[in-house]
């Protein structure tokens, strides 16, 4: 029986892939907060509302699918160096969304698994998992290549 948050279906995925960058690499680039280092396409705009310790509470301005029209969305991130990070979404939309990043070393590589449960209100589940798992691919694929150049 799929989980249930606020009426709507959650959606249970999983998906994996390997940057092409060791793990160190990848917790210098995630922790510099310089502006420009993290550009993505799907998030037009991040504001920090509370940091404590590893956990961080970001509100961002969010392009939907539809690349045309964008949306608020409130997160928690929790860093857990160097297994990964955990996190919700807090407001918005996605509210009730929680995944996981894992990361494991591969020597000048490391693979991430992502997965958790996502919901998007007025979403049905098929849309709901092509948005969630598109977000995840433009992404990776932005940091990988981001990876590859950053010192």
């Amino acid at each position: 029986m799929p989980l249930v948050i606020d009426g709507n279906d959650m959606v249970h995925l999983r998906d994996d892939g390997v940057f092409d960058a060791p793990i160190d690499k990848i917790w210098k680039y995630l922790n510099d907060e310089r502006p420009g280092v993290h550009n993505h396409q799907s998030i037009t705009g991040t504001k920090t509302v509370e940091q404590k310790g590893n956990s961080v509470v970001q509100e961002m301005e969010m392009r939907n699918p539809d690349g045309k029209t964008t949306r608020m969305e409130t997160g928690r991130t929790v860093m857990n160096p160097p297994s990964g990070f955990e996190m919700e979404s807090i407001s918005g939309i996605s509210k009730g969304t929680r995944y996981s990043h894992r990361y494991t070393p591969l020597g000048s590589k490391t693979r991430v698994e992502v997965e958790g449960d996502f919901k998007m209100e007025g979403m049905d589940e098929a849309t709901t998992k092509n948005a969630a798992l598109g977000y995840f691919a433009e992404v990776f694929d932005e940091d990988n290549a981001s990876l590859r150049k950053y010192e």
